[in-house]
């Protein structure tokens, strides 16, 4: 709930370093929630192997508690690092004072990649939409940074400095799913080729999403608010989906607009690609064009089920190739360009009948595909994409049947010999 703007800057309080570690977090359903939490005290030598014979145990004490302390120290090694709160001058001093090339700018972000402290990693600079104090931050961070899962860029922590926060994320190499799938150089080529690999990773990002939902905090109901094609990375090799600015909407603010909103404050709806009215006095929340869900348009309204729709438009992008708006010039009467949406092709593809979904699956699959499953993938997607967020599944339901469509596609390569298992490179051609 943001209380104020007069200012925005966060003071360190004088504490002893201890202090930082009072706050802890409850629960969290994370892979790693059964093993102690690494900044913790731990006496690893309290760990050594006893025997009942008192003789070898005393010969084999010191080998037994040494190989015990080298065994907890590469285990403590391999859990979560503790969140952090980078002292700006890092930030800064990583970018060169913020004149380094960006990794990418938009009109509400812009990323660096960059060193902090031996990581190869990428800052992420976003505007500060609500105030906040360093142990709101603290507790925010230790929810989101403790939350694992393979099919997410894991925040490290972040920095904050006037009006601007700063999170830094682990650097994933691979390219966006946009990318991805519309490479403009070669329009012809996609490295996602087979339908398997593309089953694979909406399955993949199916159970992301459901994770953020439902497993990264179980006192906190996450909403992403950045579910689109650019903001997700396919991995170099492996061709593993990650979902990238988790944590960005909680952090920067977004929710506890969306909430103010609510109690009566005007909003305005300000897509990325449309010029921003600077003199506009209303809260103005972003979002991508296409992806935005119709009850956020039209009145700010904000649950995990705007998620769910941009979900929904990411999984007819991934099965047509098309982008999710585009305009075509029509001959006719009238002549101009026409806006088609991703969503209204779907639509009609299934309306149409018999060989509908076929000719609108993306061509470069080369009708290499099970028609049922691609039948049923369509209509999961515009389940998603319903306008009444009520009538939308929500995202566990959608990921058991992902997961199910995927397993009959296996199957499908698998009876005619297609590989089921493949890897590919980014690498120059």
């Amino acid at each position: 709930m943001c209380k104020s703007k007069k200012s925005t800057d966060v003071i360190e309080p004088k504490s002893s370093r201890s202090s930082r570690h009072q706050r802890t977090s409850k629960s969290f359903a994370t892979a790693s929630s059964s093993h102690p939490d690494p900044s913790s005290s731990v006496d690893f030598a309290s760990y050594n192997v006893t025997t009942t014979d008192t003789k070898s145990s005393t010969k084999n004490s010191s080998k037994s508690s040494a190989s015990s302390r080298a065994s907890l120290a590469s285990f403590k090694e391999s859990l979560p690092d503790n969140p952090l709160i980078y002292e700006f001058s890092e930030i800064r001093s990583a970018t060169n004072g913020f004149i380094s090339k960006p990794f990418s700018s938009s009109s509400s972000a812009t990323s660096w990649r960059c060193l902090i402290r031996g990581k190869d990693v990428i800052v992420f600079q976003r505007k500060l939409l609500c105030p906040v104090e360093l142990p709101e931050l603290k507790h925010q961070l230790s929810v989101i940074c403790r939350s694992h899962h393979n099919n997410l860029v894991k925040l490290l922590g972040a920095s904050i400095s006037g009006n601007y926060i700063y999170l830094v994320y682990e650097f994933i190499a691979g390219a966006s799913l946009a990318e991805c799938l519309r490479n403009p150089r070669n329009p012809n080529f996609t490295v996602l080729s087979t339908w398997i690999s593309r089953m694979q990773i909406a399955a993949d990002l199916a159970h992301g999403l459901d994770y953020i939902h439902h497993c990264s905090g179980l006192d906190m109901k996450f909403i992403h608010n950045h579910i689109k094609s650019s903001s997700i990375v396919i991995t170099d090799e492996t061709l593993t989906p990650k979902i990238c600015h988790f944590g960005a909407a909680e952090l920067c603010g977004e929710l506890a607009m969306a909430e103010e909103e609510e109690e009566g404050d005007e909003l305005e709806i300000t897509t990325y690609r449309q010029p921003k009215r600077s003199n506009s006095k209303k809260l103005k929340l972003e979002g991508t064009r296409g992806y935005i869900a119709p009850e956020m348009m039209a009145n700010g309204t904000m649950s995990q089920k705007i998620d769910v729709y941009a979900f929904g438009v990411v999984i007819l992008e991934l099965i047509s190739g098309n982008e999710v708006l585009k305009y075509t010039f029509e001959e006719g009467n009238h002549g101009g360009y026409v806006r088609v949406s991703v969503i209204e092709t779907a639509r009609k593809a299934v309306e149409s009948g018999v060989g509908g979904v076929r000719t609108w699956v993306d061509r470069r699959l080369k009708d290499s595909f099970p028609m049922e499953v691609a039948e049923k993938m369509v209509v999961v997607g515009l389940e998603c994409v319903e306008e009444d967020p009520d009538k939308r599944p929500d995202i566990g339901r959608v990921a058991v049947k992902i997961s199910k469509l995927f397993l009959e596609s296996r199957r499908w390569a698998e009876s005619i010999g297609k590989p089921v298992d493949m890897s590919a490179s980014f690498a120059p051609r």
